[in-house]
Parts: structure tokens; C-alpha cells; sequence
């Protein structure tokens, strides 16, 4: 990607961007968590890259093809459209130490938040302004991730997401 280098809001999609119900990889089970739609398209309106970066170990473990994760996406990317929104790119990490197939097992994935790996990449591929850039997870291995990528992290509380990045990110 080429363009000028601008902060990244890095989310996690289970737990931040939907209802972690367990495994959510239909649309059907899927539910947008409160302002959600409302925190991407700020953000965007902000010259913000907006990325997700999820763990999918459920794609390793066997309950559900790596097919559905992208369909998933997809479907996300339609709502977010018809809100005046968009995510700029999804991370995925179907991989796991305990994975059912062999390319899917992996002892320590570089993909697997903790580890920063989803984070980096999206910073090599896009201009990403680091020293900007935010990681909003619902788990202490999202802000360990953003913490070893080298940004800002925010554990998000639950509630209204919109808000809640409202409160926590000023203004440039």
C-alpha cells in the first residue's frame, strides 16, 4: 500500500467489535457489540487505518473451516458499508499449538496474540504511524500484543465501544 503514513486503531473483532459468544463464525450467532459500527466509521472520518486482528483457533481446532472466518468478514464489511464505515484490512490467526491439522499446528504462532505478529504485518504492509497507533482488546493477551508491537493498548471494559474510544483517545 502506498499513501501517507497515518495512527492505526487495531481491533480485536470477539469481545470488541461483537458478543464473544464462543467461537462466533456465523453470521447468524453474530451480534455487533454497542457503537461498535459507530467507533469504526469515527475513525475512519479521523484518517485512521481501522484493522482487525483476531485469533481463530477454532479454525485449528477443527469446529468450523477457515472459509467461514472470511465469509464472516465479508458479511461485516457489508454492515460496516451501509453505516458509512470500513475496516481496511483483516488479521486472522487460525493456527494453534494444539491444532487437529498439521498446518494449523504451530507451538508458539507468530500470529497468536499474544504475540505480535497480526500487528506487524499490518504495519509493514500499510503506512502505519506506530507512535499513533491504538490496539483495543477485551483480554490482557490483546494489550500484551499491542504492547509488543509497540502501541498504545486499551482493555476494553465492555459497553459502548464508541464511547469508550471517545473517552480514551483524544483528538488529534
Amino acid at each position: 500500500m502506498t499513501g501517507f503514513f497515518r495512527p492505526a486503531l487495531f481491533l480485536d473483532r470477539d469481545g470488541v467489535l461483537n458478543e464473544d459468544r464462543g467461537y462466533v463464525h456465523r453470521w447468524e450467532d453474530f451480534r455487533w457489540i454497542p457503537g461498535a459500527r459507530e467507533a469504526v466509521a469515527a475513525f475512519n472520518a479521523r484518517d485512521w487505518w481501522v484493522f482487525v486482528v483476531t485469533n481463530q483457533s477454532g479454525v485449528g481446532r477443527g469446529y468450523y473451516p477457515e472459509d467461514d472466518v472470511h465469509a464472516l468478514h465479508a458479511r461485516m464489511l457489508e454492515e460496516l458499508a451501509a453505516a458509512g464505515a470500513r475496516i481496511d484490512a483483516f488479521y486472522h490467526c487460525p493456527f494453534h499449538p494444539e491444532a487437529l491439522e498439521d498446518r494449523y499446528r504451530h507451538p508458539d504462532p507468530p500470529d497468536r496474540k499474544p504475540n505480535p505478529g497480526m500487528l506487524l504485518r499490518a504495519m509493514a504492509e500499510w503506512p502505519v504511524d506506530t507512535a499513533r497507533s491504538v490496539m483495543v482488546g477485551d483480554k490482557a493477551i490483546d494489550v500484551e500484543a499491542g504492547r509488543r508491537a509497540g502501541v498504545r493498548a486499551l482493555l476494553f471494559p465492555g459497553g459502548d465501544l464508541a464511547a469508550f474510544l471517545a473517552a480514551a483517545i483524544s483528538e488529534d
